[in-house]
């Protein structure tokens, strides 16, 4: 459907906004609303085990053959991943290695931080609590990341009703048992501290009127073990890890992502060649320890979805990880986000978190049914989400394709009135400046590319297989299985990232690694030719493409 005919269709005015609304939209939206008190009494049972499973192999994306490619080098060749990052992980080096002076050393330091989200902040903080200069390079600006723009909350087991064990089964269960065990024992049990850290560094967190930590649920959770924010959680965590960083004397240099890790004659980390956005030049970066935190890869797009991820979540840290010959676990796990905004298209992807489903929202079809119990796993729901669109049409024509509602004005019905305003101001503001009023009217949702759910194979204690480097955030694989629960993942940026700087910190102490070399880059090369590779594509990406090579950088 052209523009020309959504302008046929209907038009709604609001503060000079022009919202456009189909016939078939609004003759939706008039049956949610007929339909809602009915929904307000309604219980819906959960899915058996069985339900879900046949659920996700017939509708969710991991499981689109079509989606992946198997690869031809590398440490997980074999495997298959997405296409889209298969072509990435077995792309050329950017560089050419022969360009680059490895004896310039522009950057001098004990631990390099790859990354300026929420894991590399609290990496960078921890390191240099622990004595150790710190170097932060990040692709765009401290606090470009990922941990900016979570909403719904951070998952900890701190109440007398809760525990780390509970935690533990509902996370395990959630990533259909494929978690590492030993990483998610460490998640679960780091928990509460992590909570009491970032309330001591000064985390506005929701509190009752005793003083204690407001908490709801998340789907796949059997306790209420949500910490939140509003629904600006992870903006309010950046907000003072930012602050912090620079509080803790890190030195940090933006506009300057790694592009390649340097390695010495042993195999040892040394450092990394970050390439400066603004002069176009390659400068190393020498180190003792390595932290890789570069995020996810939702700005790849797979299998065509939107995105909710923040405009650097191109994969960086996994390709560079891969080809100095770490592997990576479940890289072909995504989480497609079930509720990311389908209309209006100005905001199309955008995240709208789990905590408005928390809260008593309902997932309505076109005739205004509901269609699933609204606390089900993010995978689960995403499936079912597609599979009312697609098999059975009970989707709405939104922007792209069909879409289903989400019953927004439910919360205050449910809750009392003013409740969207204390507990989910973002969300309506973001909503507000096209028009819609999610207090009174539902919005439309489909899902969206959400969390990279499998990346760099790390220990216990955020090590990978190289001496010296460690990984920490979304680019790290194994802590959630092949899904993750709602809030586990600012829980491990925070867990994670904090162990990867004490042990970087402390490693840097007793090492001397030898001068930093490329011969990994030049041996993944000869690999390349082996197998007939024969792709010219660049990575790792930097950037996304949007103009069609047309004069974007990356």
């Amino acid at each position: 459907m052209n523009y020309a005919a959504y302008m046929n269709r209907g038009i709604l005015r609001n503060r000079g906004t022009i919202m456009i609304y189909t016939e078939e939209m609004r003759a939706s939206q008039a049956r949610v609303e007929a339909t809602r008190n009915i929904r307000l009494s309604e219980e819906l049972p959960r899915f058996t085990a069985e339900e879900k499973g046949e659920l996700l192999r017939q509708y969710h994306p991991d499981y689109h053959e079509e989606g992946f490619a198997v690869l031809s080098v590398g440490p997980n060749k074999g495997d298959k991943v997405p296409k889209e990052l298969a072509a990435l992980l077995q792309g050329k080096s950017r560089m050419d290695t022969a360009d680059v002076d490895l004896d310039h050393i522009q950057f001098e330091t004990d631990v390099l931080v790859i990354g300026g989200g929420g894991a590399g902040a609290a990496a960078a903080i921890e390191a240099a609590r622990h004595g150790a200069k710190v170097l932060m390079a990040t692709k765009l600006r401290i606090g470009d990341a990922n941990t900016g723009m979570a909403e719904g909350g951070i998952q900890a087991a701190d109440k007398e009703s809760d525990s780390p064990e509970a935690h533990y089964l509902d996370a395990i269960g959630g990533g259909h048992y494929k978690n590492k065990p030993e990483l998610l024992a460490e998640l679960v049990l780091h928990g509460p501290e992590a909570i009491q850290w970032l309330s001591s560094l000064g985390v506005l967190f929701d509190k009752n009127s005793d003083g204690s930590m407001v908490t709801t649920h998340g789907g796949g959770t059997s306790r209420k073990r949500m910490h939140a924010c509003g629904d600006y959680t992870g903006a309010e965590i950046m907000r003072v890890l930012r602050d912090e960083v620079r509080n803790a004397g890190v030195d940090v240099v933006e506009y300057s992502p790694a592009v390649e890790l340097l390695l010495d004659g042993e195999g040892k980390a040394a450092g990394a060649v970050l390439y400066d956005f603004d002069t176009r030049e390659y400068h190393v970066a020498r180190a003792k320890s390595v932290i890789i935190a570069t995020g996810g890869a939702g700005r790849l797009h797979y299998q065509g979805f939107p995105t909710s991820n923040h405009y650097g979540s191109t994969a960086d840290g996994l390709v560079m990880a891969y080809r100095a010959g770490v592997p990576l676990i479940y890289a072909d796990a995504i989480q497609y986000h079930p509720t990311g905004a389908a209309y209006p298209p100005q905001i199309y992807g955008a995240l709208v978190t789990e905590k408005v489903r928390s809260l008593g929202a309902m997932l309505v079809n076109k005739n205004g049914e509901a269609f699933l119990h609204p606390l089900e796993t993010r995978d689960v729901v995403a499936a079912a989400i597609i599979r009312e669109c697609q098999e059975r049409d009970k989707g709405v024509y939104a922007l792209h394709g069909p879409a289903v509602w989400l019953d927004t004005p439910m919360v205050d019905l449910i809750n009392g009135e003013g409740t969207m305003e204390k507990r989910l101001p973002a969300m309506i503001h973001m909503y507000e400046k096209f028009g819609i009023n999610i207090r009174k009217q539902p919005i439309l949702v489909y899902p969206t590319l959400h969390y990279q759910n499998g990346g760099i194979c790390i220990g216990a204690k955020s090590e990978t297989k190289i001496p010296g480097l460690y990984a920490a955030g979304e680019d790290v694989g194994g802590i959630h299985g092949t899904n993750r629960l709602m809030g586990n993942s600012l829980l491990d940026i925070i867990v994670f990232g904090r162990i990867a700087g004490t042990e970087a910190a402390g490693y840097s102490q007793t090492a001397h690694p030898g001068k930093g070399t490329l011969d990994h880059v030049r041996r993944f090369d000869e690999e390349r030719a082996e197998a007939r590779v024969d792709d010219d594509i660049l990575s790792p990406k930097l950037l996304p493409n949007y103009t069609h090579n047309r004069g974007t950088r990356g």
